[in-house]
Parts: C-alpha cells; structure tokens; sequence
C-alpha cells in the first residue's frame, strides 16, 4: 500500500507537470470550471491512479463537479554531473 506522504509528494510531482503543460497550453484551463475540483490519473502508475480515481468517485459522491486529467508521471531526473578540466 502507498504511503500517505507519497501519495502526497506524487500528486504535488504531477500538479507540477499539469501546470508547466498548462502554462504553455493555457486554453486547456478554459476547460476546467471554477468550482471543479482537479482529480489528476497517472497512466503510468496504477497504484497512484486507482488511489486518485476513488478519491474523484469520493468526490462525485458528495455532489463535487469532477475534472479529471490523465498524464504520465513525471520520471525522477537524475543528472550526471562531470567536471572537464583541462
């Protein structure tokens, strides 16, 4: 079972790409009402998307207008740092 804590850091990892997509994209918020609340479905992490997705059932329930976004998530970048001296 996930972690709450990365369930958290997860979900603030793809809030993060659904905004740097938005800010290019930015009629793609034009779809997302004001009072919705955002539910974001990670195509590539099933244990993420099925946590996410009964949490936007959760909020059908209550009465909550629902967007939801598929995306990939984001891959942990890893750079390869090399000092060149002559």
């Amino acid at each position: 079972m996930i972690s709450k804590d990365k369930i958290i850091k997860n979900n603030l990892d793809l809030l993060n790409e659904f905004m740097k997509y938005a800010f290019e994209h930015p009629e793609i918020l034009d779809k997302i009402p004001p009072e919705a609340e955002l539910v974001i479905l990670p195509t590539n992490d099933p244990e993420l998307f099925a946590v996410n997705k009964k949490m936007a059932d959760s909020l059908i329930k209550k009465g909550k207008k629902v967007v939801v976004v598929e995306i990939e998530k984001p891959k942990s970048i890893v750079p390869k740092i090399e000092l060149l001296t002559t």
